[in-house]
C-alpha cells in the first residue's frame, strides 16, 4: 500500500489563493464606491493582506482592473466566439450564439459587476478604455467581423460593410448598458437582458436577410 500524497501546505494554498480574493476583494469595493475612490490600501485591507502583498501580484491598481477584466470577461469572449466559429450554414444561428452568449455570461452578477465598472469609469479615464479594448475589443470586433465577411462570401447575407454591421449587432447591448449604468436610465422590467437580446434578434433577423420564404425567421 503507497502512501497517500502529501496534503499542499496551508500557507502554499493560501498563497495561490491571494490574487482571487484580491480581485473579489476589489470588485466589491469598485461596484460600492468607485474604481477613482478606491485604494489598494483599501483592496489590501478588503483581502485581509499587507498593501505590499498586493503589489506581488498586481503592480497597480489598474492592473487588478484588468485582471477582473480577463478573469470575468475574456472567457466569455473566447467560449462565445469559438463556438460561433464551429457554426456552419445559416448564419442566424451564429449571430444568435453571439448574441445570446454575451447576455447569458452577463446575466451572472459578478460577472456584468465588471463590465459595469468599466462602462462607468471608461468615460473619464481613457487608461481604462484603452486597457478593455486591448484586452477584448481588439481580439473579439476582427474575430465577429471576419463571420460576417464570411457569411456573405457565402451568400448568405447581403453585401453589407462587415465591420459597420457588426457594430449594428453589438450596438443595442452596448447601448442598454450605458443607458443603464452611465445615465441611471432603466426599462420599468429591469435591465432584462434576455428579453432585450430576443427583441435584437427579432429585429436583426428579419431586417438583415434578404427577403423570400427563408429570408425570415420567428425567433
Amino acid at each position: 500500500m503507497t502512501d497517500a500524497a502529501p496534503a499542499t501546505p496551508k500557507f502554499r494554498r493560501r498563497a495561490e489563493d491571494r490574487p482571487g480574493e484580491v480581485l473579489d476583494a476589489a470588485l466589491t469595493l469598485f461596484v460600492n464606491q468607485g474604481y477613482a475612490s478606491t485604494s489598494v490600501a483599501q483592496i489590501a485591507s478588503a483581502a485581509g493582506i499587507s498593501k505590499g502583498a498586493v503589489y506581488l501580484y498586481f503592480p497597480s491598481k489598474q492592473a487588478i482592473l484588468e485582471g477582473l477584466v480577463r478573469r470575468a470577461i475574456t472567457p466569455i469572449a473566447d467560449r462565445t466566439l469559438a463556438r460561433a466559429a464551429q457554426i456552419r450554414g445559416d448564419p442566424r444561428a451564429t449571430l444568435r450564439v453571439i448574441v445570446t452568449g454575451i447576455v447569458t455570461g452577463l446575466a451572472d452578477p459578478r460577472v456584468y459587476a465588471v463590465p459595469k465598472v468599466v462602462i462607468r469609469e471608461a468615460v473619464v479615464a481613457p487608461e481604462i478604455a484603452a486597457m478593455y479594448r486591448d484586452a477584448v475589443l481588439d481580439r473579439v470586433m476582427p474575430a465577429g467581423a471576419a463571420l460576417i465577411r464570411q457569411s456573405i462570401k457565402a451568400g448568405q447575407l447581403r453585401p453589407v460593410d462587415p465591420e459597420l454591421t457588426l457594430r449594428s449587432v453589438m450596438g443595442p447591448i452596448v447601448l442598454h448598458l450605458l443607458l443603464a449604468e452611465v445615465f441611471d436610465i432603466r426599462p420599468d422590467r429591469g435591465l432584462a437582458l434576455e428579453a432585450l437580446a430576443e427583441n435584437h434578434l427579432d429585429i436583426l433577423f428579419n431586417g438583415l436577410f434578404p427577403p423570400g420564404p427563408e429570408g425570415r425567421s420567428d425567433v
